[in-house]
């Protein structure tokens, strides 16, 4: 128990000390919500895979999608790695930065509003950011409460109110800087446990090679009645297992607080390093997670999954670890916790202050008021969040757990395709942003409504999230082909940032030649 402690302390004392010491680069809103735009390729990289991959993934997916597919959950990781993070930084990375300093845009509402000529849109944009982001802030939480139990046994509410209040010290301190600086931290805390854990959870089983022998005996008639099913390449479930990977790799290009990390990024090499940084991250950590939570069948026999669901496989398999690998565990899923926390939390309080209530509510709104604003509506959303995780707790009010289950859809579903389309489409209209917002929030609260009335194939949150993204980057470039197209004053404004004139060193480029 020393050692835990011991270990919680020197990490919760080294987040709020980074907080102190990052106020200097929080001043204005352009330091306190982009870093001034200076944040170098490792710490962009690790802010963007520590904003992924938080106590949801490894507690709540890992442990679901691996009882469920088994050792072909990796995929998962894998499309995180490759999909939600290389080739985003690829496609998105450049033009995102170039773009939104073109624009001078500082959230993703507010590039709506200045790539397609729009003030409605930044409004409409705030208002599926407010609602869906807060509930999926709550979500995280939701792991840390059987992990505590197991290491601690305090009660969860105590927990959530330590992450809470410490996640909210260092942002309201030190911004989007002190983010990023603990998210590099944090994010080598993840790499080193998740290394840790794999290895000793292998290792009580006896080695790779026997554990996955064990896994190809298990079987499941319910779920399918092929030999070696959860040891299979694709697993008993390919289809729902390919929703999976798509909900939550393309996810990611349409999440305001990820592609928000490109906004801030320096220069052409730290977009080139953090492509490779932020890949390899994911490989390790995402690809870790879902390969641990493979072997959770290993474990049915101190798993109930009718009872306490599948946030209790993961900590099954960790229980009979040692105390110091369990201290470290803890370590780690707070800071995945944390990480995103901060995350969510910065991008609801700028979209909040800089999109809906300057100029709309407030008028006369100077620099100083911004910031003020905002570390005054950060500790609003966390202390809205905390509340929604404790009531979900004490109560088992699950309307609000499926609330967050359709929060990545919904933002996915409405902001992924408008967004990419803006960066790369001229001819990308207002009309069809609009349909895009409408039908992905739209279909994702349907779902949550009136799940039953959907096809079976549709009735699962995930599913639906995925179909929805999917469906947009359909309808986005029709739509946008028979309705009026945007000002070109407008789109020449936005494009002209790519068509800027720079020099760089031989190295580089060759030039033309004579």
């Amino acid at each position: 128990m020393l050692i835990k402690v011991l270990l919680l302390v020197v990490f919760f004392a080294v987040m709020v000390g980074v907080g102190v010491y990052c106020r200097k680069h929080s001043t204005n809103v352009n330091g306190f919500v982009l870093g001034g735009r200076a944040v170098g390729p490792w710490l962009t990289a690790f802010a963007y895979g520590t904003s992924y991959f938080s106590a949801v993934i490894f507690v709540g997916y890992a442990g679901q999608f691996g009882w469920k597919y088994g050792i072909s959950a990796t995929w998962v990781g894998l499309g995180n790695a490759f999909l939600g993070s290389l080739l985003a930084w690829v496609v998105l990375g450049r033009r995102t930065r170039i773009m939104t300093q073109q624009l001078d845009s500082k959230t993703m509402p507010d590039f709506f509003e200045k790539r397609y000529g729009s003030k409605a849109l930044k409004i409409g944009a705030s208002a599926i950011i407010f609602i869906f982001l807060i509930p999926y802030t709550a979500s995280l939480y939701n792991g840390l409460s059987r992990l505590f139990a197991m290491a601690f046994s305090i009660d969860y509410t105590v927990c959530i109110v330590i992450m809470a209040v410490l996640t909210g010290v260092y942002v309201i301190a030190g911004g989007y800087m002190a983010t990023a600086i603990n998210d590099f931290i944090q994010g080598l805390i993840m790499l080193g446990g998740i290394v840790a854990v794999i290895a000793a959870v292998l290792n009580q089983n006896g080695g790779f090679m026997a554990a996955y022998q064990q896994m190809a005996e298990v079987s499941d008639p319910a779920v399918s009645a092929m030999p070696g099913a959860f040891a299979s390449f694709f697993g008993p479930d390919p289809f729902n297992l390919l929703c999976v990977v798509i909900l939550t790799s393309l996810g990611t290009w349409g999440l305001p607080q990820m592609v928000q990390k490109f906004y801030a990024i320096k220069t052409e090499k730290d977009i080139s390093k953090g492509t490779i940084i932020s890949t390899l991250f994911a490989v390790i950590v995402a690809g870790g997670c879902y390969f641990l939570g493979g072997f959770g069948r290993l474990y049915a026999g101190r798993v109930d999954i009718a009872a306490n669901g599948y946030d209790s496989v993961i900590p099954a398999m960790l229980e009979g670890l040692s105390p110091l690998l369990i201290g470290v565990i803890v370590i780690l899923v707070l800071s995945a916790s944390m990480s995103t926390l901060s995350s969510l939390v910065l991008a609801s309080s700028s979209t909040l202050t800089l999109d809906f209530l300057k100029d709309n509510i407030i008028k006369d709104m100077d620099e100083k008021k911004q910031v003020l604003i905002m570390r005054l509506l950060i500790v609003v959303f966390i202390l809205i969040s905390v509340i929604l995780a404790v009531i979900q707790y004490k109560r088992n009010v699950t309307f609000i757990a499926q609330l967050m289950g359709v929060s990545w859809g919904a933002l996915a579903g409405a902001f992924l395709a408008p967004f990419l389309y803006g960066l790369t489409m001229k001819r990308t209209s207002k009309l069809a942003v609009w349909v895009s917002f409408i039908f992905g929030a739209g279909i994702m609260v349907v779902n949550l409504l009136a799940r039953a009335s959907f096809p079976v194939w549709l009735q699962s949150p995930i599913n639906c999230g995925a179909f929805a993204m999917i469906v947009g980057l359909i309808i986005v470039p029709i739509v946008s082909l028979i309705t009026p197209a945007p000002e070109k004053g407008i789109v020449d404004n936005a494009f002209a940032g790519y068509d800027a004139q720079v020099v760089v060193s031989a190295k580089e480029s060759l030039g033309k030649g004579k």
